[in-house]
């Protein structure tokens, strides 16, 4: 289990979140710096600084409704198998129990939870890992009001807790909390997040028991091959290595694969430390050099591969980065000796 991450499933649910919020691509790219594939990837984790930084944007775009605003883009699949875990047993009670105790394959696992059950009341009970705040209000509205949601869908009935809590301050108003949750019973500076429902911990979810094994396995699964999300100069690499092999190696072409400007692209490189030239200049020499050590192609072959206009444009590239020519190179890389 990664710890101090969330599941890519989650991170761009709340991407989205901050694009229909008014957030721009290249905000965006500079909290992330994910591609689409890597965000509908069940196994990649995300760090969870980086989907801070996003709850950031929404925020300051939509202020105090930015989490019930985020709960409204979670449609029932897009947290991936956590979301059938709501149907996951018999009743709602067990389901609830598989929900909070695999809580990690969509959350932060160092956060924590739990179901309660006592005179006729069910609590379900979370802790997200977030210091308190404005964002922890995003973050603890948003999670209870999917838990709602999938419980009211898990259940086939339209749930009303009975009493709704959250760490957070109070907003100046929250008339929207009150509307979401169909109940003015809302208090806040508690002990723990949770929701409180009574006579509704034997409700039927209608869930096939050997599909809800079946998903619990799956995310059990997913936990234990679970693999962080790559360096945001390891993303950009990546971008540009699959641009190279497609003959599209122009700023404007690789800005375009990121989903940014090129001044965008330009300017987060320079955060990190770096230029569009080295990073070119870096891969180009990971990719001659793979080429050089794992096959026999000719010089003039690799350098067009390399979107070189000529080998003496990769000879010369080549000796700047390594301190020496491409065919003594080949010949260590053959023998451990550069003589011959």
């Amino acid at each position: 289990m990664i710890g101090n991450t969330i599941s890519s499933r989650l991170a761009a649910l709340v991407r989205e979140a901050a694009l229909r919020a008014g957030a721009s691509a290249s905000q965006l790219f500079s909290a992330l710096e994910l591609g689409a594939d890597q965000l509908g990837d069940d196994l990649v984790r995300v760090p969870t600084g980086s989907a801070w930084r996003v709850w950031e944007l929404i925020y300051a775009a939509a202020g105090p409704t930015g989490g019930l605003c985020a709960a409204a883009t979670a449609t029932r699949g897009s947290l991936s198998v956590w979301d059938y875990l709501f149907s996951s047993g018999p009743t709602l009670a067990e389901s609830l129990r598989s929900v909070v105790e695999l809580r990690a394959v969509v959350a932060d696992p160092l956060g924590g939870g739990e179901v309660l059950e006592s005179g006729g009341l069910l609590i379900v009970r979370d802790s997200a890992t977030v210091e308190p705040g404005p964002i922890l209000g995003l973050v603890e509205e948003f999670t209870l009001a999917v838990m709602l949601q999938r419980a009211r869908e898990a259940t086939g009935h339209p749930l009303v807790p009975v009493r709704v809590a959250f760490r957070h301050r109070a907003p100046r108003n929250h008339r929207h909390l009150a509307e979401a949750f169909g109940t003015n019973r809302i208090c806040f500076e508690a002990p723990h997040s949770e929701l409180t429902f009574l006579d509704a911990a034997a409700l039927p979810t209608g869930g096939d028991p050997n599909l809800g094994r079946i998903h619990r396995g799956y995310a059990e699964l997913l936990l234990a091959s679970a693999r962080p999300a790559p360096s945001p100069i390891g993303r950009i690499r990546t971008v540009l290595r699959g641009a190279m092999a497609c003959g599209e190696l122009e700023l404007d072409q690789v800005a375009a694969r990121l989903a940014v400007s090129p001044r965008t692209l330009q300017r987060r490189l320079q955060e990190l430390g770096t230029s569009w030239r080295a990073e070119v200049d870096t891969v180009r020499h990971e990719h001659a050099s793979d080429l050089l050590r794992g096959t026999d192609l000719p010089m003039y072959a690799i350098a067009a591969r390399l979107g070189y206009t000529d080998p003496r444009a990769l000879r010369r590239a080549f000796r700047r980065q390594a301190g020496r020519s491409p065919d003594e190179f080949r010949r260590w890389a053959a023998t451990g000796s550069i003589s011959g």
